[in-house]
Parts: structure tokens; C-alpha cells; sequence
């Protein structure tokens, strides 16, 4: 699971089958502090996220389990909108 924030949208007229109705959102991945941490990704939006949120996102087969029917392939989905992030604990557990 990693953030991300949302930067743009994908407009894709044809689907893969499992695809249909669901919205394709542009992230940047980020750090804990909001800073850019890789490449844009695409990623398909299960959690209604809107233009510049901070969303989590799961990857690899656990993006493809996110979906109903399971297993459409995917790389990236977004599960969830973050409301805030709290770093400042993990810093000073280490």
C-alpha cells in the first residue's frame, strides 16, 4: 500500500470487460511528507477520489483483487482517500 495524489484523469471510450464504469485517474505517487516519489502511474479508482487527492493505493495482484469480478488487470488501484497523515510518530519511533 503507498500514497498517492491525483493529478489527471484518463478518458478511455472502450474497456476491458470488468473496466466498464469505472474511472481511470492519473497519480503521482508520493512520500509520507507529500513529496514525489516515482512516475506517474494510472490507476483505476474504487474509492470516488476526486482531482488533487492524497488517495493509498495497493499494487500488482492486489489491484487486480480490489475489482468485482477479482483478477482484472490492473496495476494500480486506488482504495481509499487519506484524510491526514501523521508521520511525525513514525520519525520518532526511529
Amino acid at each position: 500500500m503507498y500514497l498517492g495524489r491525483v493529478i489527471g484523469t484518463v478518458v478511455a471510450t472502450v474497456k476491458y470487460e470488468g473496466l466498464e464504469g469505472r474511472k481511470l485517474l492519473v497519480v503521482q505517487p508520493v512520500d509520507h511528507d507529500g513529496n514525489p516519489s516515482g512516475s506517474f502511474e494510472v490507476a483505476v479508482d474504487t474509492a470516488q477520489a476526486g482531482p488533487d487527492d492524497l488517495v493509498f493505493l495497493v499494487g500488482s495482484r492486489e489491484a487486480a483483487l480490489a475489482l468485482q469480478p477479482s483478477f482484472v488487470p490492473v496495476d494500480s488501484a486506488i482504495v481509499g482517500i487519506v484524510d491526514s497523515v501523521d508521520a511525525n510518530r513514525m520519525r520518532r519511533a526511529s
